[in-house]
C-alpha cells in the first residue's frame, strides 16, 4: 500500500470540510453553513483498500482576506499547508469571486506540489453555469485537472478519488488502516460544542468565541467534561446564554448528544461563558485558547 498526504484549500464555505466527512466516512471536520467555521488544520485519514492506497487530507482554514489577527493566523495556517503535500485540491463553487481566487492563483504559482482544481456544488448549478465555469477554470495554467462534484452527496466523488490515487505514492503508510483522524478527543469535543454556536447564534457573535475544554475524563463508561466558551463582549455572553439560560442549554444538549453518537457512550457536560475582550487581538490569549501554533 502506498500514501499521499493531499491539502484541501479554498475561500470559506467552499465545503472543504464538507468533502472531507464525506470521504472519510464520519464526521472529523465541523461544517456549518456560515463562513470560517475551520479554525485548525484537520487532518483526516482515508485508507483505501480498493484503490491500496491511504490518503491524508489536511483540511484548512478558509483563504481570505484576515481583519484579526486570529486571522493571519488562519491564513497563514492554509499556506503552509500547501507545502510539502503530494497533492493540492482547490475548492471553488457557484459564488466563486474571480478576482478573490486570482489572489489565490498567484500564491499557487510558488507552489511546486501538483494541484486540481474541483468545482463543488454541482447540485445548484445549472449546466450551462458548471459549463462556464469548467471553461474558464481550465483556462488556468499550472494545474493537473478540473473536475466537478458534490461533496454533501458524494456525487462523483468517487471519480475525484480515482485522480487523487495517482499521486499517492509514498511507499510507506504514516497510520495503522483503522485510523480516520490523528485529532485527540479534547479537541473533537470543543469542535463540535463550537459547531453548535456557529448554529444557533447569529450575525457575527459566533465568529468571536472559541471553546476550551477544561476537563475531560471517562469513568466507567462515561464521559465527564467541562468547556468554557469565551466571547469577546458582556452583551456577547448574554446572547449565548438566552433568557433563562435556555440557548446555553441548547447549545450543551445538541452538543452532547452529537458527542455521545461520536464516542459511543455517555456524556456529561458543564459549559461556561466567559468574556476576554479582543482576544482575536491578543497573542496572549490566542495561545491561551490553543491559537498560537496553528
Amino acid at each position: 500500500m502506498k500514501s499521499g498526504f493531499i491539502s484541501i484549500i479554498g475561500r470559506p464555505n467552499t465545503g472543504k470540510s464538507t468533502l472531507l466527512n464525506m470521504i472519510i466516512g464520519t464526521k472529523v471536520a465541523i461544517a456549518t453553513p456560515k463562513p470560517q467555521t475551520t479554525r485548525n488544520t484537520i487532518r483526516g485519514i482515508f485508507t483505501d483498500n480498493i484503490r491500496d492506497k491511504q490518503m491524508v487530507f489536511l483540511d484548512t482554514p478558509g483563504i481570505h482576506m484576515p481583519k484579526n489577527k486570529l486571522g493571519e493566523k488562519l491564513v497563514a495556517s492554509s499556506r503552509r499547508s500547501m507545502r510539502d503535500v503530494d497533492l493540492v485540491l482547490l475548492l471553488v463553487d457557484e459564488r466563486s469571486k474571480l478576482e478573490e481566487e486570482d489572489k489565490i492563483f498567484k500564491n499557487l504559482a510558488s507552489i511546486s506540489s501538483p494541484k486540481i482544481i474541483v468545482i463543488n456544488k454541482l447540485d445548484v448549478m445549472k449546466p450551462d453555469q458548471f459549463k462556464g465555469l469548467y471553461d474558464y477554470y481550465k483556462t488556468k495554467e499550472g494545474f493537473e485537472d478540473v473536475i466537478g462534484i458534490t461533496a454533501k452527496d458524494g456525487k462523483n466523488v468517487d471519480a475525484l478519488l480515482d485522480k487523487v490515487a495517482l499521486y499517492c505514492n509514498d511507499e510507506n503508510i504514516h497510520f495503522p488502516e483503522n485510523m480516520y483522524t490523528d485529532q485527540q478527543e479534547r479537541f473533537l469535543a470543543s469542535e463540535i460544542i463550537r459547531e453548535k454556536l456557529f448554529m444557533y447564534l447569529d450575525k457575527e457573535v459566533p465568529f468571536g468565541v472559541a471553546v476550551s475544554i477544561e476537563k475531560f475524563k471517562e469513568i466507567k463508561g462515561i464521559i465527564d467534561m467541562e468547556a468554557v466558551i469565551t466571547c469577546e463582549r458582556d452583551s456577547h455572553k448574554g446572547i449565548i446564554i438566552g433568557k433563562s439560560g435556555r440557548k446555553l442549554k441548547g447549545i450543551g444538549k445538541s452538543a452532547r448528544l452529537e458527542l455521545e453518537d461520536i464516542f459511543g457512550v455517555k456524556v456529561n457536560m458543564k459549559l461556561w461563558v466567559r468574556v476576554r475582550k479582543n482576544w482575536r487581538e491578543s497573542d496572549v490569549q490566542l495561545k491561551n485558547l490553543g491559537y498560537g501554533d496553528i
